[in-house]
């Protein structure tokens, strides 16, 4: 996941959710600003990118209303599943100067993309979010 925003990040867990669901194992790459979403408190600050700003709050009513869980709350719920793997991008952490203890511990490895590359060409299925 490249993009820091609210769109991309639910977009990735559904599918990972879905994934789970099937009994498919998912792996999660953050690089980029998609990294902030795995920084502390990053999840909760994401919002919808300035195209659709305007429909954030309705958005966030409708997904409470339908008991749709926070994005923390669902990478949480994935984990515990043992068929998520998150990784976290190492040349992004030192472009943005994260430390490794600024990240949420759901985080498995941190990684280069040639790392996470041969990880992801083990997969049957590939996104880029």
């Amino acid at each position: 996941m490249h993009s820091g925003t609210l769109d991309k990040l639910y977009s990735a867990l559904t599918l990972s959710s879905t994934a789970v669901a099937m009994d498919i194992e998912a792996h999660l790459y953050f690089t980029f600003w998609g990294l902030s979403m795995l920084v502390k408190g990053g999840m909760e600050k994401a919002g919808l990118p300035s195209t659709y700003a305007h429909l954030e709050d309705q958005m966030r009513k409708n997904l409470e209303k339908m008991k749709y869980p926070s994005p923390y709350e669902m990478l949480k719920r994935l984990k515990h599943s043992n068929l998520l793997k998150i990784y976290a991008c190492s040349p992004s952490m030192r472009m943005f100067d994260v430390k490794e203890e600024d990240l949420i511990p759901e985080v498995d490895e941190i990684a280069g993309a040639a790392a996470f590359l041969e990880v992801a060409s083990e997969a049957s299925i590939t996104l880029f979010i």
